[in-house]
Formats: C-alpha cells, structure tokens, sequence
C-alpha cells in the first residue's frame, strides 16, 4: 500500500512491523475484546492489508500467541524484581510463584484470552522451550547460588517447567477456594519449596528418599 498504508510510515524492518502489528491487536482488543478481533480488524487499523500481516503471522492464533509472548516477558521482568529481593532460595521460589499466581489472574490480556476460550493456547504458549529460558532469568536473578545447590542449565530448566507448571494448573484451574497471601505462601513452602534440593539428591534405586543434607555415599 506504499506509503498509505503503516499511518504513512513503513515500518524498518521485519522486527518493527511485527511489533506494530501486535501493538494494533492489543488496541482491537481492548477495544473489542478476543472474539471481535481478527486479521482484518488489525490491518484496517493500520491501514495495511490481510496479506501484509500473513507475511509475520500465519493465522489469528499465531498472532494472539504472539500478544500472550507479550504479556509473559512483562511479567518476567516483574517476577524478576520480585526475585532479586529474596534474600535465600525458598524465598526466590515461594515469593516469585505467590506473586505470578496472585497477579495474572488479574493481568487484562490474559484475563481476555482465557475468557475466549484460548486457554490451551496460552497453556501451549507458556511451557515452550523459549519461554523457559526467559524464565530462567528470574531465578539467576536473585542472589542464589544455583551451581552450588547442584544445579546445571539443564537441571534448572527443568525446574522452571516444573515451577511454570505449578503456575499454570493454580491460574488456568484455580482451586474451589484460591489461596493468597500467607496461606498461599504456606502452601508453596511446605510443597514447592522442599523441591528446590531435587538437582542436588540422587535417587535411590530402591526408590527410598534422603534428606539433601546427608553425604552422598
């Protein structure tokens, strides 16, 4: 559309009109909410058309999986500040679970997508391999020792899938009575917490357990 199209200012490159075009859905909606948001209403917001948005996005759900890429980094970033200000390991865990549980359910994007129906979207978006490495950052964040509680890049990837996956059943399938607060604190604790020492204990082969803190034999 030449210079018509882009509000008359093309973009600079691939990376810039994607980040145009997803900044364009966030408006549609919020103004229109998930249902009413299409390609076709996101190129007439910007003045381009269908075909220029299928050159970075290959269907609806591409690129609201894109918005819902969006609103995790945000909230990386903020678990992260969160992260930093824990002073031992249990604190990192059980204050950055608390404050992603306790906060995305209010979060008004995501809040939109699970009301549409998009729940297994955001569920396939939030345990990939990319999103796992961003979280990553929130725990080499804080002022843990990872290496020394027997943690590889390997190992603390798996743990935060397996944090990630605490996350998601306790937002997208809350309990009858969602905790908060100290009691959802407890809770991470006295659950969560101890799995922490999982990287650093072998387990036995008869399948008994032994506590972190005994030698290895």
């Amino acid at each position: 559309m030449g210079r018509r199209g882009w509000g008359g200012s093309p973009p600079r490159d691939d990376s810039d009109a994607r980040q145009r075009i997803l900044a364009a859905a966030i408006r549609c909606i919020e103004q229109q909410g998930p249902a009413g948001t299409t390609l076709s209403g996101v190129a007439l917001e910007l003045g381009i058309t269908r075909r220029t948005i299928y050159r970075y996005f290959t269907s609806t759900e591409d690129l609201f999986g894109g918005v819902t890429d969006l609103v995790l980094d945000d909230w990386v970033e903020r678990t992260r500040a969160v992260a930093e200000q824990a002073g031992n390991p249990a604190d990192v865990v059980v204050e950055s679970v608390a404050f992603v549980i306790e906060g995305l359910p209010s979060e008004v994007f995501l809040t939109l997508l699970l009301g549409s129906g998009r729940a297994e979207l955001f569920s396939r978006r939030m345990l990939t391999p990319t999103v796992i490495v961003r979280c990553r950052r929130i725990l080499l964040g804080g002022r843990v020792d990872w290496a020394a509680l027997g943690y590889d890049d390997v190992a603390l990837d798996e743990f935060v899938e397996f944090l990630l996956r605490i996350i998601q059943s306790m937002v997208v399938a809350p309990p009858e009575r969602p905790r908060s607060g100290d009691d959802l604190r407890r809770y991470l604790r006295r659950w969560v917490a101890p799995a922490l020492y999982g990287a650093a204990t072998d387990a036995p082969a008869d399948g008994s357990t032994r506590s972190p803190a005994e030698p290895r034999g």
